[in-house]
């Protein structure tokens, strides 16, 4: 339990805890629960939505739902001697529920304060706010931090300043993810990650998509390869992509809250400027999945003399400009690496931290420094085919003066013919030519999330290609591929290499 007194400034009944984390997702809960492990100190998580936060209920966890159906029927689909019918839209749905704890029309976090409780962390309901040096405010409610305060407050989704769009109220991921009933035509307004996805499991569950893309390709982000593999997939499923297509205002007359994934009011028009010219689109509901902003007004970034926006920090989590080494940020709100595993990753680098502080222990060693986060950060897009990558991309690795090679391939082993028939798929490396080591993996496939992890390792333990050539694939997995990626690469060299 926490201690209380009377503070300095005339407040009175001060409650006083060791670490005090602003944001209840998987980044705080890291924090908070390896700040405090194995020792007698206390913390507090403020939370004024639900603890679990965004990947819990709005993000990962729903979106990884819905589109897994659609993966298992395309796979059953590639073989042959095996009919199936569509999804069947309402046990999908109620799939989905079992996993973010709906229950009537709001989400069930019990079982998260439970874990909470558990590791010695109390819950506090309400909207934190910084008040000065190792000072929060909850309503009324004054709280004071021994050790540390770490903001783990996230993002939320970005709506364009589009004439009529934020009128129109449309969509963003958190109705995307908790749809309730499925609209017939679908306008996606983004080409990332989001957008990519959700157009996904939309087209699944019978949805006609058209998808407005302002650049000239999906998923900038990875290799380019990676978002035509996407968009031709998505092609073919139906879905109307538009390349160098931006709206230019929306009307919806009859626009009605009718609640988070319902469809909100009548028909939506979107007028768009694309290649050749002005083009009027309807749909029964937009989605917007245009890029994320972060949450940090109202949490008084000014009382510590930091401006709005992103907070920046150091490899040990510390926020910049902030004396004391007593402030630190994960998660999304620090713009390293909006990734949810990546924020948990960095949670558990700044409990570590923040412990190692408390107890006056050094801080030299790798634990204590977010080093992933610079040259080691897999991401995978869960699309039918995913997108799993990891590390540099060919491109950035040139920018970042790294002189390097590339090693490109179709998926085509035995592992992938058994697989599935219609199976297709690639993967390139990025080698860097000085040291012989991978400075990054992108892969494209059905299910090469699952692959992902050796690439992963293989990036951030630095491993030379001679010592990869050890790691024999098993025979006849999917990846056996690495076997054919490195034979690609030596028969490349100069003989002798």
């Amino acid at each position: 339990m926490p201690d209380s007194d009377s503070d300095a400034t005339g407040d009175s009944g001060v409650a006083e805890y060791d670490v005090i984390v602003l944001g209840g997702g998987p980044a705080g809960e890291n924090a908070a629960a390896y700040a405090i492990a194995g020792s007698d100190r206390t913390a507090a998580i403020v939370e004024p939505e639900k603890v679990g936060g965004e990947c819990s209920y709005w993000a990962c966890i729903p979106s990884k739902a819905l589109l897994r159906p659609g993966h298992v029927l395309a796979a059953a689909l590639g073989l042959p001697g095996i009919e199936a019918a569509g999804p069947d839209t309402a046990e999908v749905l109620r799939r989905r529920d079992e996993f973010v704890h709906a229950h009537n029309g709001d989400h069930d976090d019990s079982s998260q304060v439970e874990w909470a409780a558990q590791q010695g962390i109390e819950v506090i309901r309400g909207a934190g706010r910084l008040d000065g040096e190792r000072r929060v405010r909850v309503g009324d409610r004054v709280l004071r931090a021994r050790s540390a305060v770490v903001l783990a407050t996230g993002t939320h989704a970005a709506v364009p300043d589009v004439p009529g769009l934020r009128e129109a109220l449309p969509w963003t991921s958190r109705d995307a993810t908790n749809l309730r009933e499925i609209p017939k035509r679908v306008i996606v307004i983004g080409g990332g990650v989001v957008a990519c996805e959700a157009t996904t499991w939309l087209s699944a569950l019978g949805a006609e998509v058209t998808v407005l893309v302002r650049g000239d390709r999906l998923l900038t982000g990875v290799e380019p390869f990676a978002g035509e593999y996407v968009a031709s997939a998505l092609t073919a499923q139906g879905v109307q992509i538009r390349f160098g297509t931006r709206p230019l205002r929306v009307t919806r007359p009859a626009a009605v809250d009718h609640g988070e994934g319902r469809i909100h009011g009548g028909a939506v028009t979107v007028h768009a400027q694309g290649p050749d010219g002005e083009t009027t689109l309807v749909a029964d509901e937009i989605v917007v999945a245009a890029g994320r902003v972060p949450n940090t007004d109202g949490i008084g970034l000014d009382t510590v003399g930091l401006p709005g926006g992103y907070v920046e920090v150091d490899d040990q989590l510390t926020v910049s400009g902030v004396p004391g080494a007593w402030l630190y940020a994960v998660g999304d709100i620090n713009h390293r690496a909006a990734l949810t595993h990546m924020g948990k990753y960095q949670g558990r680098v700044c409990g570590d931290v923040i412990s190692a502080r408390a107890a006056g222990r050094s801080l030299t060693g790798p634990r204590y420094r977010a080093a992933a986060d610079h040259h080691a950060v897999p991401q995978v897009v869960f699309t039918d085919p995913e997108v799993a990558a990891v590390g540099l991309t060919a491109d950035a690795a040139r920018k970042a003066g790294h002189e390097i090679r590339t090693v490109e391939l179709d998926i085509a082993v035995a592992g992938s013919a058994l697989a599935r028939d219609d199976y297709t798929g690639r993967a390139a490396l990025v080698i860097d030519n000085t040291t012989d080591t991978l400075l990054g993996a992108t892969f494209v496939g059905p299910d090469v999330g699952e692959q992902l992890h050796a690439a992963t390792i293989a990036v951030a333990g630095r491993v030379p290609l001679d010592a990869l050539w050890h790691a024999v694939p098993a025979f006849p997995a999917i990846s056996e591929f690495w076997l054919r990626l490195l034979e690609t690469d030596r028969s490349s060299l100069p003989s002798g290499r």
